[in-house]
């Protein structure tokens, strides 16, 4: 037999019928699905090394589960945090008519930095960046520059 594990899953009855439903169904993501079936093996006493062979994932993987387990009673990932986008749906739509216009007086085509400009000087937002005009940009089919949109790569 292996050595102690640091989180031992001890399921109640309860749970071990929780996991085995989100094990069986495919109701959940599949990342979800596998931390389940990790716990209900650790339960039954299948050591880390004959879960990974079984599963294909690292040992790091089965520890970290089993931990979070034990502490949170939890299968799901926390929400990440990240910043929020740049512009609203709103300045996107501005962004995306101001592209799609014609160019300014004296110029074949938009550049990044000439709507990034515009979009200050109509008071849009309060400063942006022509990266993330580009950005922007680049998610819609207006992407760097297609003839149909006439905006320059410049």
């Amino acid at each position: 037999m292996g050595r102690q594990q640091k989180y031992p899953v001890r399921l109640t009855d309860e749970e071990r019928e929780q996991l085995g439903t989100i094990a069986r169904t495919g109701k959940h993501s599949a990342r979800v699905m596998r931390r389940a079936q990790i716990l209900l093996w650790s339960d039954e006493g299948k050591q880390d090394k004959e879960i990974v062979a079984l599963l294909g994932c690292t040992p790091l993987t089965v520890a970290s589960i089993r931990e979070r387990w034990v502490r949170e009673k939890r299968l799901e990932d926390l929400p990440r945090l990240g910043s929020k986008p740049m512009l609203d749906a709103k300045q996107e739509s501005l962004l995306i008519a101001l592209a799609c216009s014609d160019a300014p007086e004296g110029r074949g085509e938009w550049t990044m930095q000439l709507l990034a400009d515009k979009l200050v000087a109509l008071k849009v937002v309060e400063q942006i960046s022509d990266e993330t005009v580009r950005r922007t940009l680049k998610k819609t089919s207006l992407s760097r520059g297609k003839r149909s949109s006439g905006v320059s790569r410049k």
